[in-house]
């Protein structure tokens, strides 16, 4: 084992590890995150090398597992170097044909390739795909390139070059000047500037300090932090190392949630190997800074996202937030000094120091520097992880990289921010995703949660499932929070139910600005967004199913009825055969007739007729 105990060891230890490789050594790269293991890749990655054992290749080439490189969609993704041969949704019966076709014979199998679906153009090389052409991965440059559990990859790509840069370079003085230099803002949520936030705490009086990196990812749909952790994990422990250096932390602690056990598993790798390499522990480098890291495993409280309920669970006390002040930076974990940052904000730390505050401060607007991370969910064609520069617009994100709405449907709204957020509608496509431009149109960046819907989606029922989601996580400490987000519930249940009635509208709108003005913590603060954005671009759905007693979508169960077209029922019994309530009679070769009394509108119904001859009203 390699103790690096100066910055000439680390220099010397990458040099011997570049002048080893071979930039034209044949391998394959397999995603092997979270989404593509669901889907299959455990089994692809154990195929390839198997069959490349049974062909005598495998001396000649190597088979990497690498963290989630973005284009969830697709996956299970593969990567053949060097030629970086791009093959997509690839299964264990693809296997034999890509050793012996692209492997041994050097040809492309088409199945296998991405077809771009507007202009039907073959697309072979990784490098070329649309949904990355437009990104700028920085943060995420090295997800899909190495293998993360090899603290070779790491070190081999400039790895903590940053921190040997800081310690020996940079006073503590001069580290928090470039992060604030940087423009980098708090990368969870709140958007705070973060070389402001680390100077308060440097600043606070105590010879015990803490840092804590939030990786408590809790927004629906969203994956931003589990795949840096899963991915490229040293990028998080190397940036709280700086941090805690310039702030003069002795101790750190990544709060993850126990949904996350390939982070958690390939975080343990990367702290045990920090260690085991002096970059963890005593005398860091040489240097006389003392520092380790340890994890906290919380169990999927969402308010534990905020900042005093999360060390509240660190110390082993129910995750409730506390009044501020005291701020953190004055009395945090166990009542001293103490730094909270999100996984993204850590992760780019080494790319500012090592690379400097003007190369981070070059990309983005006047007050949102640098890229942000967004998961891409809901109707759009390319889900996936992506990193864009701070101010392109919503339209560029949705339709050049996300590739548009599929079936032919239109855009109508997009959520950002997850359930603290809100909902931007297709007026408002052209804005440019900043911090400053998205709070006028009411919504938040927040952590990087992007859900977009389509016409299909009714407005009300989405806010509906956003503050249900809230309610729910509501640790019930705050009066405004407990009780108002579940009156603002139930009465969306009416309207939904359609039970709406006049005044529900106005009723909104008051009680989710007193939730967000007078909630203890950031939960209730932000959990009207969504009721209150949509109110504000999609009143009239509000108003019609209220007043009209219809949901404009077609979604919501109490305000649509189910009925049979008779000229195009065949009377083929499937949808008879199907209803679970028996709802449906008639005789076969005969149409085919709904009960409304009895139909609890579920949908099974339309969903497997083959004729188009259900009707919603």
């Amino acid at each position: 084992m390699i103790k690096l105990r100066s910055p000439q060891s680390l220099a010397d230890y990458r040099q011997r590890l570049r002048g080893a490789a071979d930039p034209q050594q044949r391998r394959i790269r397999v995603c092997d995150g979270t989404g593509c293991r669901a889907l299959g890749s455990r089994k692809v990655l154990a195929s390839l090398q198997e069959t490349l054992r049974e062909a005598g290749l495998a001396d000649e080439i190597e088979v990497i597992p690498t963290g989630c490189p973005g284009f969830c969609e697709l996956g299970p993704l593969i990567t053949i170097d060097p030629e970086g041969i791009a093959y997509n949704r690839v299964s264990v019966d693809d296997v034999p044909a890509i050793v012996a076709k692209t492997i041994i014979q050097g040809k492309i199998i088409d199945g296998l390739v991405f077809v771009d679906p507007v202009t039907e153009q073959i697309i072979i090389h990784d490098n070329e795909l649309p949904f990355y052409t437009k990104q700028m991965r920085r943060v995420l440059e090295l997800n899909g390139e190495i293998d993360p559990t090899r603290f070779e990859d790491y070190i081999a790509h400039s790895g903590y070059d940053a921190l040997s840069k800081a310690l020996w370079e940079m006073a503590p003085e001069q580290v928090i000047e470039e992060v604030d230099q940087s423009g980098l803002r708090g990368r969870g949520g709140a958007g705070f500037p973060t070389g402001l936030k680390w100077r308060f705490c440097h600043e606070s009086p105590g010879d015990v300090k803490y840092i804590i990196c939030n990786a408590d990812e809790g927004d629906p749909g969203a994956f931003m932090d589990r795949s840096i952790l899963e991915g490229n994990p040293h990028s998080v422990v190397e940036g709280m190392i700086i941090g805690a250096y310039a702030m003069g932390a002795s101790q750190g602690y990544v709060y993850i949630r126990n949904e996350y056990p390939l982070a958690v598993h390939n975080l343990t790798i990367a702290l045990k190997q920090a260690r085991e390499h002096g970059l963890l522990g005593r005398d860091i480098l040489g240097s006389g800074f003392d520092f380790d890291i340890n994890i906290r495993i919380g169990s999927g409280a969402f308010v534990c996202g905020e900042e005093t309920a999360l060390m509240a669970s660190i110390e082993g006390r129910i995750g409730e937030p506390q009044p501020r002040p005291p701020y953190p930076a004055q009395s945090g974990l166990w009542g001293k000094p103490t730094n909270i940052n999100n996984v993204k904000t850590w992760a780019n730390i080494p790319l500012v120091i090592r690379k400097g505050s003007d190369w981070f401060a070059s990309v983005g607007t006047e007050k949102s520097k640098g890229t942000m991370i967004f998961s891409l969910v809901g109707k759009i064609r390319n889900t996936g992880l992506v990193e864009v520069p701070m101010g392109i617009s919503l339209r560029e994100l949705i339709y050049d990289i996300g590739g548009g709405i599929p079936g032919g449907k239109e855009f109508k709204a997009a959520q950002i921010g997850g359930p603290s957020g809100g909902c931007i509608p297709k007026e408002h496509l052209d804005v440019t995703i900043d911090y400053e431009s998205l709070i006028e149109l009411g919504a938040i960046m927040g952590s990087g949660g992007l859900v977009v819907v389509d016409e299909d989606t009714c407005m009300v029922d989405l806010a509906r499932y956003f503050l249900n989601f809230t309610q729910e996580e509501s640790c019930g400490k705050c009066v405004p929070c407990r009780i108002g987000t579940r009156a603002m519930l139930e009465t969306l249940d009416r309207i939904c139910a359609g039970r709406g009635r006049e005044g529900d509208i106005e009723y909104l709108i008051e009680i989710g600005q007193e939730v967000k003005r007078s909630s203890l913590c950031a939960l209730g603060g932000t959990a009207p967004n969504p009721v209150l954005t949509t109110i504000r671009y999609f009143r009239d759905e509000y108003e019609a199913h209220i007043y009209d007693k219809r949901c404009p979508a077609k979604v919501c169960k109490g305000l649509i009825t189910y009925e049979i077209v008779t000229e195009l029922c065949t009377g083929c019994t499937i949808c008879e055969r199907n209803c679970p309530v028996s709802a449906i009679s008639g005789e076969k070769g005969q149409p085919h007739v709904i009960d409304p009394e009895s139909c609890t509108r579920c949908g099974v119904c339309r969903s497997l007729c083959n004729f188009d001859a259900i009707a919603v009203h």
